[in-house]
């Protein structure tokens, strides 16, 4: 990833095109802490924030005064979320040019682990809700986060254009092929399907989405076949996929709908019958595999840094609005964003 002040203004598009990215969905937030950085400007691709929590904020204006507002943001975690956060980002910073924003595709668990949780980022994306033990860990380090639901998701299980064998999974299948010690070929699934081995990629363990997919589809936390190829970088699944006909990968909405062209989304069947991923979907419930995603925030950093404030206020105003969607996800309920802006005014009022 390029230095922070390169990546601070980057078109959401042109990031989901570089970088690759069964319930309703009930839209949530949470937001990070900046670790009041002022050395924001010098983050690097290995952790895309300066300082630590003591650090200068380097704000000159406070959250009522939108134009003078100033000073460094860190935002960290799911590369699921990074658009929505990106393009948040990207508008906010149009407005509010003095304020500098870093952010960093590290995954949900590597952003609270190795940032957010130590107070080095201002807010951290999550694709599922942070775990307990990430929790403590934060609350160790005097970190109190805050969470928002800020949209929904319909994780797309995509496969090759040419494998024109497969159209729809149930779930169970799915959960043969990605268990631990899972189906070696499509035969193995179907008789009907190729004799041909899997070519896999996936979500890394740091991610979210690895966390919900395992979970969710093959029932256990964590379990997943040691064979497949993980990375933090959905073009990586993309790539492999366009690249191998018998190639089969997951990944967050946006980062299928920016390549439907040239990759097959999958229908799944939860048991009520094959159903496609999209937004409506997601959002009504029929899709099996939609989610919630979230971004959280340290209280005290919303607390003491305007910046902080000013741009959660922004961020809050969009995301019941077609500026999500836009980007390829649910756009949080009124209800939701509602709530939101309430979590905002009763932290610091």
């Amino acid at each position: 990833m390029a230095n922070q002040n390169d990546r601070s203004i980057v078109s959401r598009r042109n990031f989901i095109a570089t970088t690759g990215a069964a319930t309703a969905i009930g839209i949530a937030g949470c937001t990070a802490n900046d670790g009041g950085n002022g050395n924001g400007g010098n983050g690097n691709g290995g952790n895309g924030n300066g300082g630590n929590g003591n650090g200068d904020d380097g704000n000159g204006g406070n959250g009522d005064d939108g134009g003078s507002v100033s000073g460094d943001i860190s935002i960290t975690g799911s590369s699921t979320v990074f658009p929505i956060n990106e393009a948040m980002a990207e508008e906010f910073q149009a407005e509010y040019d003095d304020v500098n924003i870093s952010l960093e595709s590290t995954g949900s668990g590597g952003g609270f682990e190795n940032f957010f949780s130590l107070g080095d980022s201002d807010i951290n994306g999550a694709s599922r809700p942070i775990k307990e033990e990430e929790l403590e860990k934060c609350r160790e380090n005097g970190v109190e986060p805050i969470e928002f639901q800020v949209g929904g998701d319909a994780l797309t299980m995509a496969v090759n254009n040419e494998a024109d064998w497969v159209d729809c999974m149930t779930v169970e299948q799915l959960a043969e092929i990605w268990q631990p010690d899972g189906a070696e070929t499509w035969a193995d699934v179907d008789p009907d399907w190729p004799d041909e081995e899997f070519e896999l990629g996936g979500p890394a363990d740091t991610s979210g989405t690895f966390d919900w997919f395992t979970e969710n589809i093959i029932g256990e936390a964590g379990s997943i076949r040691s064979d497949y190829e993980p990375t933090e970088d959905d073009n990586t699944i993309v790539q492999l996929i366009q690249g191998n006909q018998y190639a089969m990968g997951f990944f967050g909405f946006a980062y299928y709908d920016e390549n439907e062209d040239s990759i097959k989304g999958l229908e799944i069947d939860g048991g009520s019958g094959c159903t496609a991923p999209g937004l409506d979907n997601a959002k009504d419930g029929s899709y099996p595999m939609a989610r919630p995603l979230f971004i959280y925030v340290n209280e005290e950093y919303l607390q003491e840094k305007p910046q902080v404030e000013e741009f959660l206020r922004f961020y809050m105003e969009r995301v019941n609005t077609s500026f999500v969607s836009d980007v390829g996800y649910v756009p949080a309920s009124d209800d939701q964003a509602a709530e939101n802006v309430s979590k905002i005014d009763d932290t610091v009022n």
